[in-house]
């Protein structure tokens, strides 16, 4: 009999990783709602831009966690093995299979509800989830 050593690769530079901190660093891990919520809006934000999640989620045009100015800026480098971020994690694997529908409405933007951006100011949000809101 012949025994073949399965090994798992270290996804931890994986996608899900990568998507996982976006969503943490925007929403805290606050709430599973709020998670899968901010997760499917990257996924509706891809297919509307026609851009790849991989692209997506390193431009600060659309995730201002991105600059070193933002005040959860701090966020991106959380331990892998933080429970909210775990929970992020489950939840983009979930969304990169395909296994996550649009938790969000068809919304694309997103703003904290502590601050109203200029473009806002004229839109209606479709769905406020734990302080973020949610845009088409």
């Amino acid at each position: 009999m012949q025994v073949t050593l399965i090994k798992n690769p270290d996804i931890s530079a994986g996608l899900p990783y990568k998507v996982a901190r976006i969503v943490y660093a925007h929403t805290g891990g606050i709430s599973l709602p709020l998670v899968e919520a901010f997760t499917s809006m990257i996924k509706n934000l891809s297919t509307v831009t026609g851009q790849e999640i991989q692209k997506l989620i390193t431009n600060p045009k659309y995730f201002s966690v991105l600059d070193s100015a933002d005040k959860n800026h701090y966020r991106i480098k959380v331990s892998a093995n933080d429970t909210k971020f775990q929970m992020c994690v489950r939840t983009a694997q979930r969304m990169i299979s395909g296994m996550l529908g649009d938790c969000c409405f068809g919304a694309t933007k997103f703003h904290s509800a502590d601050i109203i951006p200029e473009w806002a100011r004229s839109r209606g949000y479709i769905a406020d989830i734990d302080g973020i809101l949610f845009y088409t």
